[in-house]
């Protein structure tokens, strides 16, 4: 028996421990909280793996490879989705001797049974002798992390929490009742006996267990993972810890309470059989694979570049074309919207209706690194991709002056503090029933108007506080503002006027703005309209954070349009003409508006051109939501009524699918818009603009390759991996959701583990998926040379290119297009363009 043998156990050496222990917490994504939920890469922790071989880990470690099932690489097949010279293509890029006629035969055949994976003592216990031991365990863990976690939905907080997550569990496990009512009787006090230390705790958990050596990182990666809504949690913190230069190790301590529940359910439990099971199962994850795995992973690894191929070659096919050539004129106008795959349509949709306009991609954060404080708010948000850090505190104050700002802060202050009582007092334990029994049918009239779409469940934090009629009179400050305007935890406001034009040209330059101005340029961020849904945030701007995407455009448009700073810019070689206004927008990709902000800012001289455009932005409004209707299931109606079902989506509480954000996505493509301008990309694409001919010593290049190129691959990999494995990777049924720690994440029902990902409902439409799983491919327009060297100076991106997370692609002048297969080795495959 192995609680019998524990003294014959030899402990592993404790540097061996340490380094499997932080590699293990460093295989699992962060989750960022739902304030703003962003998309992660869910295989972020294994890039260092080649795509297979993480594959393959994942696949020993919980028995699910990174492969859509059979079924539905046969029916690409027989949609003609996947042709035979795409399967010819993929087998060849795969290295593989199969005869195409042998794939064929073989995927129409059953692929092997998946395995159990490196289980836990709970699924094995379950095997043994049935039961629900692994909901569990996961049950208990779930609950402490979510009272220990919380940010500020429980009324009452949980005691210990000035402890750290382990010392808390010990506290909360020592009085837990809850396992002897599941027959484990000696938990409690087995629990007095543990090592007070997460680390000590965790060399004799695997001691106990019996882990061998060689499959200790794997199974610590596979503990996590079974608890891997609140690794990942914890890997957040950890993650953010990291950006201020300190350290969190909860992930550390829950990897030692998740390994602890395994040792006493085995302790409690252990028989014949248990131990027969587990070491049966610790001795299969040791083996390689067997040659009928990696048979059948190679088939998996064809099919899926086969679909890579067939759309890569639409887009090769398509940007076949030399960009139009022709005097310059000067543009109506121009619009820089972010490179998210909604605003391309918009963007091709504004250029039909106004081809004088000139539309622009760039990153959603207009280049500039701020955390945003709105008025009266006590904390700020980040409106920078979560790679970086901001650099400057930006605080909103009114137009009108500090005494209208001072009374407009008190104002929501005041407002904010009094619901906040109100709702305290309805949900607490002494009057909540009472509450509900004296005023329950005065929330009737509101809960018909919530269910009609014309009002919210809840106050829009944006808005909430304040009178609708100064929000118009509400801007960001790019000078310091006085002491008594600042939150309690600031102290820092504002951007030195010494940096403000070295913002200015860096941001012009890397959007390739540096003549040929229009009379008006827009700056469009972007964000979501919708009620009654969690994952709201993961709707609106990645660049920004999960933040709406006006405060970044905001800010930059203020830069511009200071006098100092065109004057500076001249010196500099880059004149903007007097007659150039900038102005800030916002593109609701839920509904298809662009509202303006600042309009009363706009030079009189102007006032016709900003007429034009606002025209102009509701036809291509139009246009786009007609695009759209197809996939949004309400096409064939006239333009009224898509505008109105469009809008009643954003409203309606019980509305799943609002909008489908960024699915399907597939490509990133960095180049002048010449090359797309004539293609329709259908909302799959990722546009950058940019002139590699213009970027001194590629510093704009390098900035593309190491941020939008690196937000999109996490994009799409999110995408990717809730589709290929939605109980692991993405959040199940959005329909039963339920938030949990405030604002951390959501549980799907009442209980068990900390979701992450994506619901199906951002997937699946019921009957088929929208998304189709494939990796991102990514065409820029720039030397060689210059992307391998990039390549080679930052780690992260060589993992991405070379292990084959994602395609690079170059596009060359003369508009022939190869692929990067190896180190500073690229293959052509686009035949040469002729006139």
């Amino acid at each position: 028996m192995l609680k019998n043998q524990s003294d014959k156990l030899m402990a592993p050496d404790t540097a061996e421990l340490n380094r499997c222990i932080d590699a293990a917490c460093g295989r699992i994504a962060p989750l960022w909280p739902l304030k703003h939920f962003i998309a992660v890469n869910p295989f972020f922790g294994l890039s260092d793996h080649s795509f297979q071989s993480a594959s393959d880990t994942l696949a020993r470690i919980t028995g699910t490879n990174l492969y859509m099932p059979r079924d539905y690489y046969r029916e690409q097949l027989v949609k003609g989705r996947i042709s035979r010279e795409d399967l010819q293509q993929a087998i060849v890029r795969c290295g593989s001797q199969l005869d195409i006629s042998i794939v064929e035969w073989t995927l129409a055949a059953s692929a092997p049974r998946p395995r159990l994976g490196m289980a836990s003592v709970s699924e094995v216990l379950e095997q043994v002798e049935g039961g629900l031991w692994s909901s569990f365990v996961t049950e208990r863990i779930s609950l402490h992390c979510a009272a220990y976690f919380d940010l500020g939905q429980a009324i009452v907080a949980m005691p210990w929490r000035d402890q750290s997550l382990y010392a808390s569990w010990l506290k909360a496990a020592a009085i837990d009742r809850s396992p002897a009512m599941m027959g484990l009787q000696h938990f409690r006090s087995e629990v007095a006996l543990l090592p007070a230390d997460p680390r000590t705790a965790i060399a004799w958990a695997v001691t106990q267990l019996g882990i061998p050596e060689e499959g200790m990182e794997r199974y610590l990666h596979a503990s996590l993972l079974s608890i891997g809504g609140w690794a990942a949690w914890a890997r957040y913190l950890r993650w953010q810890a990291e950006l201020g230069g300190k350290r969190d190790d909860s992930i550390v301590d829950l990897l030692a309470i998740r390994l602890i529940w395994d040792v006493l359910l085995f302790r409690e439990k252990e028989s014949v059989a248990l131990v027969a099971r587990w070491r049966e199962m610790l001795a299969a994850c040791m083996r390689p694979p067997s040659a009928k795995r990696q048979a059948a992973a190679e088939i998996d690894r064809i099919m899926l570049n086969a679909m890579e191929i067939g759309f890569q070659r639409t887009i090769i096919s398509s940007l076949n074309n030399p960009p139009r050539k022709g005097e310059q004129t000067r543009p109506a106008a121009q619009a820089v919207f972010c490179i998210d795959v909604r605003s391309e349509v918009f963007r091709r949709c504004l250029e039909t209706v106004a081809p004088s306009v000139q539309t622009i991609g760039f990153a959603g954060f207009f280049g500039i690194f701020i955390e945003y404080v709105p008025l009266g708010a006590s904390v700020g948000h980040s409106h920078v991709p979560v790679i970086f850090n901001p650099a400057y505190r930006i605080y909103e104050k009114m137009k009108d002056g500090d005494q209208q700002t001072n009374h407009a802060l008190t104002k929501r202050r005041r407002r904010i503090g009094l619901f906040k009582a109100w709702k305290g007092f309805k949900l607490s334990a002494s009057s909540c029933f009472s509450f509900v029994e004296a005023a329950g049918l005065m929330y009737a009239p509101k809960l018909l108007t919530d269910s009609l779409g014309w009002s919210r469940p809840v106050p829009d934090p944006y808005t909430q506080g304040l009178d609708l009629s100064i929000l118009d009179r509400i801007e960001p400050s790019l000078a310091e503002i006085p002491k008594a305007q600042l939150s309690p935890h600031h102290e820092d406001s504002g951007i030195p006027e010494s940096d403000w034009v070295g913002h200015a040209e860096r941001i012009l330059r890397a959007m390739s703005m540096t003549d040929n101005f229009g009379r008006l340029v827009l700056l469009a961020g972007h964000g979501s309209s919708t009620v009654n849904n969690p994952h709201a945030t993961g709707l609106d701007c990645g660049a920004c954070a999960g933040q709406t995407g006006e405060a970044s455009a905001r800010v930059v448009v203020a830069l511009l349009n200071q006098p100092s700073v065109r004057r500076d810019l001249q010196q500099r070689g880059i004149v903007i003409p007097e007659d150039t206004w900038f102005l800030a927008g916002l593109h609701d990709t839920t509904t298809d508006k662009v509202r303006l902000f600042d309009t009363d800012d706009v030079p009189h001289q102007l006032l016709h051109d900003l007429e034009k455009l606002r025209q102009l932005l509701e036809q291509a409004g139009e246009l786009t939501r007609m695009q759209r209707s197809v996939l949004l299931g309400i096409a064939g109606q006239t333009d009224q009524a898509v505008e109105a079902n469009v809008r009643q989506r954003s409203l309606d509480w019980s509305q799943v699918r609002p909008e489908w954000a960024l699915a399907n996505n597939a490509a990133f493509i960095v180049a002048p818009r010449e090359r797309t301008s004539c293609m329709d990309l259908g909302g799959r694409a990722f546009l950058h603009d940019y002139q590699w001919q213009a970027d001194n010593g590629f510093q704009i290049l390098e900035l593309i390759m190491t941020a939008p190129m690196v937000v999109t691959n996490w994009i799409n990999m999110q995408y990717y991996g809730s589709v290929v494995n939605n109980k692991l990777f993405g959040s199940g049924n959005k329909v039963l959701h339920n938030i949990t720690g405030g604002a951390i994440g959501v549980l799907e029902g009442n209980g068990g583990d900390l979701r992450v990902g994506l619901p199906i409902q951002s997937l699946h439409d019921g009957k088929n998926w929208v998304h189709e799983p494939m990796r991102l491919s990514v065409f820029i327009e720039a030397p060689q040379a210059a992307m391998d060297a990039i390549i080679a100076r930052h780690e992260l991106i060589r993992q991405l290119v070379e292990n084959g997370w994602l395609h690079l692609f170059q596009i060359d002048e003369d508009v022939s297009v190869y692929r990067r297969v190896s180190v500073a080795q690229w293959e052509r495959v686009s035949p040469v363009a002729t006139d």
